[in-house]
């Protein structure tokens, strides 16, 4: 009988990359969160972790989406979407938020892709397709600017097409610009080496993963079942 396979929901996917990201690093980590699934990642840090949230439309030190009936709506996110913001917090105009980005101050940004080629190159802005406006917000900036880029994604498109690739065949945000890149099916890093699989979903094995990628993938000597929250 074949295993059951359950992919990661968006939240379980926001948590994974939430463990990624250091939690009491010296000085701190500063951290962007991209539009959409990228914003979900505030909601699942614990309460001591010492990360500052930026985003680009000014703020240093969001906190998670603010909650139903509690929201203000002079107090939101690039993607328009009500937050809150923690003790501390700091709002400044747009000129200062990219000069943070492109000083190479943000030491991670989180964002969401159409694709991920075997090296590394970051499309998440346009499909080509000419009846949907162009969304690259500061997405290039970002992944130009990040010390590390955190992909969180899933790992095929709606009609089945593999988001991971040999190559792009999407106009390009960034070359080389990924880091790893976190499925509803996988953990992958982007190395030297090629693309190495950290983390799979329990009941999933390499080769049913490699036939939902369009890129070689091998797996790490440590991969292990893909980590998910206990509640």
């Amino acid at each position: 009988m074949t295993p059951l396979i359950t992919p990661l929901a968006r939240e379980q996917m926001a948590w994974r990359v939430a463990q990624d990201i250091p939690h009491n690093a010296p000085g701190g980590t500063y951290v962007n969160l991209g539009i959409g699934m990228p914003e979900l990642v505030a909601n699942h840090l614990p309460d001591d972790a010492d990360i500052m949230f930026h985003c680009e439309n000014g703020i240093l030190g969001m906190g998670p989406v603010a909650r139903r009936g509690e929201e203000d709506f002079d107090l939101i996110t690039a993607g328009k979407k009500p937050v809150t913001v923690v003790p501390g917090a700091a709002f400044f105009d747009s000129t200062d938020s990219f000069a943070m980005i492109r000083g190479g101050h943000i030491d991670i940004a989180v964002l969401g892709a159409f694709q991920i080629s075997r090296t590394g190159d970051l499309a998440n802005w346009s499909t080509g397709d000419n009846t949907v406006i162009p969304a690259v917000g500061g997405a290039m900036d970002l992944a130009q600017g990040a010390k590390r880029v955190f992909v969180i994604t899933n790992h095929q498109s709606r009609d089945g097409a593999p988001k991971i690739v040999e190559t792009c065949t999407y106009p390009l945000t960034g070359r080389g610009v990924v880091s790893t890149v976190f499925t509803d099916l996988a953990v992958i890093d982007v190395t030297p080496a090629g693309l190495m699989v950290r983390e799979i979903v329990d009941g999933l094995g390499l080769a049913d993963l490699q036939a939902k990628t369009g890129a070689p993938l091998t797996a790490a000597p440590d991969c292990r079942t893909l980590a998910r929250p206990q509640n």
